[in-house]
């Protein structure tokens, strides 16, 4: 593909339908909403069960860093397998499928070894689903709506990942009063409960969601289509991936809230409010994620990204300023989670948007697939930094140092945008 045509026309083989909020978005949304109201959950009592197992936050850090590498390369996989074969709802139903599995094995977890497996079994499924679900979508509406379809969406994903986490705090609270022969009952308590609403969102999009595209490309070639990927899109890969290798898992903001705030409330009072931080972000994600995908679809898809991978950087060395005065209220960390969330609306809503604008329809889904490995191996880079130098005894130095890598992603994508 040379240089004259890297950007190619995104038109769709099968005629979007005119309305983008059609029987696919909204499926894919309640779909989304029950998936991550079953990880989601365990996203937020995660930090606190490791804390009663006795585990470090090098490995928290290292848990999340591996889940979210098997995540991005099984996005690869199953992007190209997808575009080779021409089966992408079956894939998706699988991803699925795999969560509540996962939930499974967290809640049987007396070390780390189990509760690794677990992670990395959702995480295969999350990833698999990720860009084929992600392509069906975009496919569903006209191109002028992207941003606001992915909006909604992102949204709907981002209901569950309010209500698992309240849920799940609530539960904690709940079923800490009861008896258990052990401190880490209760919080295999709601890692079952999760299981449920994971199981749901199978039926769901087996229900829901239509793909009528069966364009099966079995001359497909693993390397030569990476290799033949549009230059430019490439240039926005290694953006992206800047900013990633200081993109660290949010489940760190978590631990770290719980930390600062230990020494005022409590370990289990601050686990307790920090998860409610998470859905604090949450909440700011779901409200700003349709206005995001407006605005960008009027001023631009890449400025606007460029405005969220800024936040980004400023959610961490707002989160290394806290570690740096020793704050122990509740003030400064919502306003980080505050800025998290509205930075992880704008990215998660505008990755996918603008990698659709920079690739050719043939190739969207395996062109989803290298922006998820893209992003799944530099998050391991990142939250695996983060927590080894967290650990070492430095939580200002690891998280200004995310906060220097996703300055340097946002100047990056500058140069995409005027390249």
């Amino acid at each position: 593909m040379t240089e004259s045509n890297e950007v190619a026309s995104p038109a769709a083989p099968d005629a979007p339908q005119k309305r983008w909020l059609n029987r696919t978005v909204a499926g894919a949304g309640v779909t989304s909403a029950l998936g991550d109201f079953c990880y989601e959950t365990t996203t937020v009592i995660l930090p606190g069960f490791l804390a009663v197992l006795g585990l470090p936050a090098a490995a928290l850090g290292t848990i999340e860093g591996i889940a979210d590498a098997v995540a991005s390369f099984a996005k690869m996989v199953s992007g190209y397998v997808a575009d080779k074969l021409g089966h992408r709802k079956l894939l998706v139903i699988a991803g699925y499928g795999l969560t509540p599995l996962g939930q499974i094995c967290l809640a049987l977890a007396l070390g780390w070894p189990l509760l690794l497996l677990g992670r990395i079994i959702s995480w295969f499924g999350k990833g698999l689903r990720g860009p084929l679900r992600d392509a069906i979508v975009i496919q569903a509406v006209s191109p002028e709506t992207r941003g606001r379809a992915f909006g909604f969406h992102r949204a709907a994903d981002t209901v569950g990942a309010v209500l698992g986490p309240l849920l799940g705090v609530a539960l904690l609270g709940w079923a800490e009063a009861l008896h258990w022969s052990d401190a880490s009952g209760p919080f295999r308590f709601v890692l079952w409960v999760s299981v449920i609403p994971g199981s749901l969102a199978v039926l769901s999009f087996m229900a829901f969601v239509r793909d009528s595209r069966r364009s099966p490309n079995p001359a497909l070639k693993f390397f030569s289509s990476l290799r033949g990927l549009p230059l430019r899109f490439k240039r926005y890969l290694g953006a992206v991936g800047l900013f990633g290798c200081g993109d660290f898992s949010h489940s760190l903001l978590i631990l770290a809230a719980t930390q600062l705030m230990t020494a005022s409330m409590g370990v289990v009072h601050a686990a307790q409010v920090a998860g409610l931080l998470y859905v604090w972000r949450n909440v700011v994600q779901v409200v700003t994620s349709y206005p995001v995908g407006v605005v960008a679809d009027r001023l631009g898809h890449l400025p606007v990204l460029v405005a969220g991978y800024m936040l980004g950087g400023l959610t961490a060395a707002l989160t290394a300023l806290a570690f740096w005065v020793g704050v122990d209220s509740v003030i400064l960390p919502g306003v980080v989670f505050f800025v998290a969330g509205l930075y992880a609306a704008v990215q998660e809503t505008l990755e996918s948007t603008v990698t659709a604008e920079m690739v050719h329809v043939d190739m969207l889904a395996m062109s989803y697939g290298a922006l998820g490995t893209v992003n799944g191996a530099t998050k391991l880079i990142s939250s695996t930094t983060v927590g080894v130098l967290w650990t070492a005894g430095s939580p200002v130095w690891s998280f200004g140092l995310a906060a220097l890598l996703m300055a340097g992603g946002a100047l990056a994508m500058v140069r995409v945008r005027n390249g």
